[in-house]
């Protein structure tokens, strides 16, 4: 039985080495906001972070991430009020809303190391992030909310220490 760390918590789950990410998460821990899409790693609604990188849970064996940290759209954060998730709100993102959770999980990866991206490297590392809705423009202006918002957190959080 593999020994999971999943949003901070430590988990057991009965599950072959060679079991897809995906179906643990989903069927067994009933954590359903991480989507199945194509099932070969193509589409990105799948997306979590494992150590802090982006991967495809629907092609990520369970055996490859016993002992690392998996973080899914659940753990991003508690109340759901990552800056992300607020403006992704705040543009109108999404329509029927099967693909964000990947996306947002793509997208937190580039904020991390990116606090201030161009379009371009919006662009670039949403690149395999598919939308069928097509709400492409409305996903970039949320990343470029979410920088800034996060850049003016930091700011603030600055000011009041220093």
């Amino acid at each position: 039985m593999p020994e999971l760390t999943i949003n901070g918590r430590a988990q057991s789950v009965d599950a072959t080495d060679d079991t897809p990410l995906l179906w643990v998460i989903r069927e067994q821990l009933q954590m359903t906001g991480t989507k199945f899409g194509c099932g070969k790693g193509f589409c990105g609604a799948c997306t979590v972070h494992v150590d802090g990188v982006a991967v495809r849970s629907c092609s990520t064996p369970v055996g490859e991430v016993a002992g690392k940290k998996i973080t899914t759209i659940e753990g991003l954060h508690p109340r759901g009020e990552h800056a992300l998730q607020k403006a992704w709100i705040a543009e109108q993102v999404p329509q029927c809303g099967y693909c964000q959770s990947g996306q947002i999980m793509q997208a937190a990866t580039l904020l991390a190391s990116n606090p201030n991206p161009s379009r371009d490297e919006i662009v670039a590392h949403m690149d395999g992030n598919l939308c069928r809705c097509m709400t492409y423009p409305r996903i970039v202006k949320a990343i470029q909310r979410a920088a800034a918002d996060l850049r003016a957190s930091n700011e603030t959080a600055g000011a009041r220490r220093g």
